[in-house]
């Protein structure tokens, strides 16, 4: 059951890290996966481009690329790259603060893992409902530790 959070070429450094694996852990928990491996490569966006240019035949920039290297159905195995450049520019148009950003991308790459897509405007509303439950989900947990 093990989370990890490494960087590439960027200076990054996340905070809360022992809170974002406890929330975390407790996504999947709820979800009734199993946590086999989890690693959250933080980049910039040119980095990202590339992995999406590379492995997805995109030629944008975005935010997340999530990665399921999972053998079984019932556990969770992968890879989530983010770029901490485009969740920056994301949460300024957005009005938020860089940190709630971060956290639902976060959570999003990791419910990609667990099933949910995003590929139609239906499955794309039920994302963004589940990334805000998982988001309340880390407010309370934060909020109610001793």
């Amino acid at each position: 059951m093990a989370i990890h959070f490494y960087t590439e070429d960027t200076t990054f450094k996340l905070r809360n890290s022992r809170s974002i694996k406890n929330w975390l852990k407790t996504v999947v928990s709820a979800e009734n996966y199993r946590l086999n491996s989890l690693t959250y490569i933080f980049c910039s966006d040119n980095y990202l481009l590339g992995i999406n240019q590379t492995y997805l035949n995109h030629d944008e920039y975005t935010d997340v690329v999530t990665f399921d290297e999972s053998e079984d159905s019932t556990c969770i195995e992968g890879e989530i790259y983010i770029s901490v450049d485009r969740v920056a520019e994301n949460a300024q148009l957005l009005n938020q603060a860089f940190e709630h950003e971060l956290h639902r991308v976060m959570v999003h790459g990791l419910l990609h893992l667990l099933g949910y897509d995003d590929l139609s405007d239906e499955t794309e509303a039920q994302m963004r409902l589940e990334e805000d439950k998982r988001l309340a989900l880390y407010e309370q947990m934060i909020h109610s530790k001793p």
